[in-house]
C-alpha cells in the first residue's frame, strides 16, 4: 500500500493502544459532533471486533434495520471495515482495534482509510499501523 498524494480528505492520526482504541474512537466521534459534524455524516469503522453499538443495532433491528440506519443517515454509523467496502461518509473514524497482523490486514486498513470524503481519523497503535500499511502510509499519518 502506498500514498499517491493528491487531493483527499483531511487525515489525522490518534495513537492509542489496542485496548484503548475503541474508547478513544468514541471520544473522537463525540468531539466531532461537538465541533458541528452532523451525526449522520460520521461513521466509526472497526478493523477488529465490532463496536458494541454495531452489535446492539443489529440485534435489536436485524440486518435490514441495521443497514436502513446507514442509508437513512440520521445517526452515527457503526460498522466493520469488511462490511463497508464501497460505502462512504463525510467523516470516518477508523478504529484499528486489533493487536496483531492478521489475514487481509492491509486490505482492511486500505478499505477503512478510503471511506471518508472530507475527514479521516485513524486511531490505533503506531507500530501496528506502520506494519499494516507500510512506510508511506505511516508517513502520511505522521507516525
Amino acid at each position: 500500500m502506498y500514498s499517491r498524494g493528491g487531493v483527499g480528505p483531511e487525515v489525522r492520526f490518534v495513537a492509542a493502544s489496542t485496548d484503548e482504541a475503541l474508547s478513544a474512537a468514541d471520544d473522537i466521534v463525540d468531539a466531532m459532533i461537538d465541533e458541528g459534524w452532523g451525526p449522520g455524516s460520521i461513521a466509526l469503522i472497526t478493523t477488529g471486533h465490532k463496536h458494541p453499538v454495531h452489535d446492539d443495532v443489529a440485534a435489536r433491528h436485524g440486518q435490514e434495520g441495521y443497514w436502513k440506519q446507514f442509508w437513512e443517515g440520521g445517526d452515527v454509523f457503526y460498522g466493520h471495515v469488511l462490511g463497508c467496502k464501497g460505502l462512504e461518509r463525510k467523516a470516518v473514524v477508523l478504529c484499528v482495534n486489533e493487536s496483531s497482523k492478521r489475514d487481509r490486514f492491509r486490505e482492511r486498513l486500505y478499505v477503512g482509510m478510503s471511506r471518508a470524503t472530507d475527514e479521516l481519523v485513524v486511531v490505533g497503535h503506531p507500530e501496528l499501523i506502520r506494519e499494516m500499511g507500510g512506510a508511506e502510509v505511516a508517513k502520511r499519518l505522521g507516525i
